[in-house]
């Protein structure tokens, strides 16, 4: 089971703690050092208010609604405008600053040429270095500003950082100055577009509505339509009430009534014949007058005619005179009947008259109102532009004043000039120098971890090299470690007899008879592995033999005192008498075979038959045998060796060869169909111990 990944990370921290602490150490340095040496810096801020409402000195809305600023992206689009390049370029011609080396002193920048009001220029400025010095004077305004919002408020803090404090003061207040300048002048700038765009919108609808009206009144004048009244609706559209025709034709309508009234009338006069006539008669102002002079001169009469006889002169002349008033009263009687009839004709003729006019009014009624219906086309086409056009020009003439009274921004603290600097800040520096220094630790301690590819984990041999882990070996340094392994109380001893455990599970009966120890690389604990497998199988009272076959550079003997004057260099080269070439050891149950006198060549000696003859004969006599093989990469020995054992234990040092090499050995052991047990990780540090192998429990390691 893989350990905690902490427990991991714990381990390489320990492994590089000395490149981490020097890391760390020379961040701190070098920060204190940057602190004490840093210019001085003096930070001013200004602070303004932002309304989402404009506060306006007139009565008339903008361009915008005023609900438009209460949008999310309202304060996010401020905050962009106050670090827009527009805004800087502003404050540098504003404050001159191209022109201003101190400008440039105060924030370390050095210039070709000084400042032309300072009086040290060396040359004039050209055009073109004046472009670069305010460019210059851009990029560092925007360097130094920072705009900072106020959380849940409409308060922005602008802060200016220099080397001087008059002028990062002046260049606070210059900023804020600028961006309500800027805003108002944007607005303006609306305005103005808006007012270009009505004013040829206004002179299109001003020449359609002459157009229009032109074409109403021609129309109009064409078709005789003369309008008396007009009037407008609650839509604001016009409306003929009548026309010139339309009242002559109520008039003529009005007499023909009055003319069809006074026919009836005079005809049913002249219906009524006498009867009429003399009550005409007695209405007649002629005819009661002669009947009453009648009636005088017939009363005369009668009085003469009691005192005279009716010829008497004076008789016979009122006689004369009542004849002729009757025949007056008669004539008169008789014009009364006529005029009756001539007022009769007369009424018939009238009305006939009227009535013919009429019926040409309403025909030419009738035609009118066909007209009416393009009459009224083009009244509301020039109702439509002029509605249009007075609305427009009510708009023109709003916006004239709409961007005068629109300001949101007010200035809530202007900027003072700092009396003590902002940085450096020896503590925040060392600080940011620990982080710093930590982060790059972690970055070369993570490099220098891939970088070394050995093995360090023992959870990590079975999934990089597929092989099953025998057990760890602790590193013992310089200890004795013949002694550590007669001692079955110490460390070493519990580690092998461990591993010697794991090899009892490694084959179906138990720990191999025939077995090869071999690694990558000499000096791995390849040949001290040899020893103590072969001391803790004699323990167990079995009979071991340990062959040391690394007759380029023996060292088994040297662990037993015994001498190297003969051993297996001389079977291998002929000599069949194997037992006396065997020493005996005063570890219990183990004898050894040294490796004897240097070949010239141990790759041909183990190539023959004899060493797998020698095995053969070996476990006749002895219950294992345990051969202690040369390193793999670059010789020829182990591979030759494997063919006469049932397996191979292969050692490899801790944080040692690297795993590339480790698995180029194990290939070439396979490549010759070797058997392999598996691995021992020797030399193993108390920090990779941490990783779950820890010495005072026994040494338990994974079984294969």
């Amino acid at each position: 089971m893989a350990p905690p990944i902490i427990l991991q990370y714990w381990q390489v921290v320990l492994r590089w703690k000395w490149v981490i602490v020097g890391i760390i150490s020379a961040a701190l340095a070098l920060g204190f050092v940057v602190t004490l040496l840093a210019t001085p810096q003096y930070t001013a801020t200004s602070r303004i208010e932002i309304s989402r409402d404009q506060k306006k000195i007139t009565n008339v809305e903008a361009l915008e609604s005023s609900e438009a600023g209460r949008d999310l992206e309202f304060y996010q689009t401020q905050y962009s405008l106050l670090q827009a390049r527009s805004l800087a370029e502003r404050v540098a011609r504003s404050l001159r600053l191209a022109t201003n080396d101190g400008f440039f002193e105060a924030h370390g920048v050095k210039t070709e040429t000084n400042s032309l009001f300072t009086g040290k220029t060396s040359k004039v400025l050209t055009a073109r270095d004046r472009q670069k010095r305010e460019k210059l004077a851009v990029d560092i305004l925007l360097d130094q500003a920072s705009i900072s919002p106020i959380r849940n408020s409409a308060l922005i803090d602008i802060s200016y950082t220099s080397a001087r404090p008059e002028l990062s003061a002046q260049i606070a207040n210059a900023w804020t100055q600028q961006f309500i300048t800027q805003s108002m002048d944007r607005r303006f700038a609306s305005t103005a577009d808006a007012r270009k765009f009505l004013e040829g919108r206004l002179a299109d609808l001003r020449a359609r509505l002459e157009t229009s009206e032109r074409d109403l009144v021609n129309y109009a004048s064409n078709r005789g339509i003369v309008a008396l009244g007009k009037s407008k609706d609650l839509n604001g559209k016009t409306e003929v009430e009548r026309t010139l025709l339309s009242s002559d034709l109520e008039a003529l309508n009005l007499a023909l009534i009055e003319a069809t009234a006074d026919r009836i009338s005079a005809e049913s006069r002249v219906k009524q014949g006498n009867a009429g006539a003399n009550a005409a008669a007695l209405g007649n102002v002629a005819i009661a007058q002669l009947r009453q002079r009648q009636a005088e001169v017939s009363a005369d009469y009668a009085k003469l005619l009691v005192q005279f006889e009716p010829g008497y002169p004076a008789v016979r002349a009122l006689a004369e005179q009542i004849k002729v008033l009757d025949a007056s009263i008669a004539r008169e009687e008789k014009r009364v009947v006529y005029s009756r009839t001539s007022e009769f004709r007369e009424a018939v003729q009238r009305e006939s008259d009227i009535r013919e006019k009429v019926e040409a009014l309403k025909s030419g009624m009738d035609q009118q109102q066909r007209d009416s219906i393009q009459y009224n086309i083009y009244q509301r086409e020039a109702d439509t532009n002029r509605e249009l056009y007075d609305g427009l020009l009510q708009r023109y003439k709003e916006i004239g004043v709409a961007g005068v009274g629109a300001n949101n921004i007010a200035i809530v603290d202007t900027a003072t000039t700092p009396d003590k600097p902002s940085s450096p800040n020896l503590p925040l520096n060392l600080a940011l120098s620990l982080l710093a220094g930590i982060g790059i630790a972690a970055v070369a301690t993570f490099a220098l971890n891939q970088i070394d590819e050995g093995l360090r984990d023992p959870g990590n041999v079975n999934r990089l090299l597929n092989l099953p882990l025998l057990g760890s070996v602790p590193d013992v340094e310089q200890a004795d470690t013949l002694a550590l392994l007669q001692d079955a109380k110490s460390i070493l001893s519990e580690a092998y007899l461990s591993i010697r455990s794991n090899l009892a599970f490694s084959t179906d009966h138990g720990v191999p008879r025939a077995l090869m120890v071999t690694s990558t690389r000499p000096a791995e604990g390849k040949s001290t592995t040899s020893m103590a497998l072969a001391t803790m199988l004699g323990r167990t009272g079995k009979n071991v033999l340990i062959i040391d076959a690394d007759m380029r550079s023996p060292s088994i003997h040297t662990f037993t005192g015994h001498t190297n004057s003969m051993g297996l260099s001389n079977f291998l080269a002929g000599d069949n008498d194997w037992m006396h070439l065997i020493r005996e050891t005063d570890i219990k149950g183990m004898s050894l075979l040294t490796a004897g006198p240097t070949p010239p060549s141990a790759a041909e000696l183990l190539s023959s038959d004899r060493m797998l003859m020698l095995v053969k004969q070996l476990l006749e006599h002895y219950d294992h045998v345990v051969i202690d093989s040369p390193p793999i990469l670059g010789l020829a020995d182990a591979p030759l060796l494997s063919r006469a054992v049932e397996g191979c234990v292969f050692v490899a040092e801790a944080e040692g060869v690297a795993i590339r090499g480790i698995k180029a050995s194990l290939g070439r052991l396979q490549a010759v169909h070797a058997h392999i047990f598996g691995v021992v990780l020797t030399k193993l540090r108390d920090r990779q111990a941490g990783y779950g192998y820890g010495y005072g429990y026994g040494y338990g390691a994974e079984k294969p």
